[in-house]
């Protein structure tokens, strides 16, 4: 049993004494931050005293108080400081002056404009990491252009591939760039913490939305220099494997299945009744199995459209093939194996008691990370933050009257 004495053999979470600025609004910089957070960094969000990000007002919201703002605000204390006041800068500096890392996302050129220049910010902490989050960059001909995710996804070539093959390009319906990027961010900000530590001289992170998701989009670039090819929109098929779609069963529940290796493709094949197909010239390629889905999709669809979505679960996992069920966000919350993960977890929350949501993005064997409160209230750690940077009361309510808190 855990003792109160065992706290000192506990080790602290990986980035405990990491102190992070978020000054970024909606999505991939405040992720970013909340998955440095999620891992023991001391987080504090910095936000407009008058225009609060946003992201409080994305999604639904219960009794006046916004759910996805509980899991992107959490392990983040709140502080609210107007940026482009001379005293707001001025105590961003300070705050600064104590920080590891920083993470913005204004449109190139805000800062500078507030007095509060890379250079200026590295006079003040040499080994700051500078994470400038931006949907295009801090450099070329959209620089200065509004942008968002969604522009991301269009511009990367992701839409284009998404989408029925007579359908038109399809976005996603959720911040896919956004997320994509804040795990980017995240990866670039421990690098950059790590040279940091090793040299004692900070640095600019430019990360551009439009990139990242680029990057997962497979082989695309090479093939389009070395062979002219453009990958076409698809729908649920691959262009690399098949059988790989989604298929109904007997009872109405649509099942995914995916074929990438050779010898799972040979086993689905074998299951339902067409181990003849496996003897063809063209099956021995996943590219060529591609040419033909029709004919895969055909075989796989009638036998599982003949059975139950569990007998068919059942069967893909005696063969050791890889099949799983659709889910919403029921099935998700039901799954075992995500149970069994604590991929969703219940967290302690001052307005609704206890609230589900998802954990931290991996476990780890000895300095786990943890959720150790949910988002808060804009600007609910004004005070304490202030308190500790050493501003009497009288100083805070003065920046308060003024606006400037």
């Amino acid at each position: 049993m855990f003792e109160p004495s065992d706290l000192e053999t506990v080790p602290q979470p990986p980035l405990a004494g990491v102190r992070v600025l978020d000054v970024s609004t909606l999505f991939a910089g405040p992720l970013a931050a909340t998955f440095l957070g999620d891992f023991g960094a001391d987080v504090t969000k910095i936000e407009h005293p008058r225009r609060p990000d946003a992201a409080r007002g994305h999604g639904p919201q219960k009794d006046g108080v916004n759910l996805w703002w509980k899991t992107l605000g959490r392990n983040k204390r709140t502080l609210t400081l107007d940026l482009s006041a001379p005293a707001g800068a001025e105590i961003l500096l300070r705050l600064v002056a104590e920080a590891d890392v920083m993470i913005e996302n204004f449109r190139p050129g805000t800062l500078e404009r507030w007095g509060l220049s890379p250079e200026r910010l590295f006079d003040v902490n040499p080994r700051l990491v500078l994470a400038r989050v931006t949907a295009f960059g801090q450099f070329g001909p959209y620089a200065g252009r509004p942008g968002f995710g969604s522009l991301a996804e269009a511009m990367s070539g992701f839409a284009a591939l998404t989408g029925a093959p007579d359908g038109p390009p399809t976005l996603p319906p959720f911040g896919l760039a956004d997320g994509i990027t804040a795990l980017a961010t995240a990866y670039a900000v421990m690098a950059t913490l790590r040279a940091s530590e090793r040299d004692g001289v900070g640095q600019v992170v430019d990360m551009a939305i439009i990139e990242p998701i680029l990057m997962l989009l497979g082989g695309q670039i090479t093939a389009w220099d070395q062979l002219g090819i453009v990958q076409p929109r698809t729908g649920n098929r691959s262009v690399n494997n098949a059988p790989r779609n989604v298929y109904r069963s007997r009872d109405g529940v649509w099942l995914a299945v995916s074929t990438s290796s050779q010898s799972i493709a040979e086993r689905v094949m074998q299951l339902v009744g067409r181990a003849d197909l496996t003897e063809e010239s063209w099956f021995a390629s996943g590219h060529e199995r591609a040419q033909h889905a029709d004919e895969l999709d055909e075989a796989v669809q009638q036998w599982i459209g003949a059975r139950d979505a569990d007998d068919v679960i059942s069967r893909f996992e005696e063969v050791s093939a890889a099949i799983a069920a659709v889910s919403d966000v029921r099935g998700v919350v039901a799954d075992p194996q995500y149970a069994a993960l604590g991929t969703v977890t219940r967290v302690p929350d001052p307005d609704f008691g206890d609230i589900a949501m998802q954990n931290v993005l991996f476990r780890l064997s000895r300095t786990p990370g943890s959720i150790r409160w949910t988002g808060r209230a804009h600007g609910a750690d004004t005070r304490e933050v202030l308190t500790d940077l050493g501003l009497s009361a009288q100083e805070i309510d003065d920046l308060a009257e003024r606006g400037v808190v």
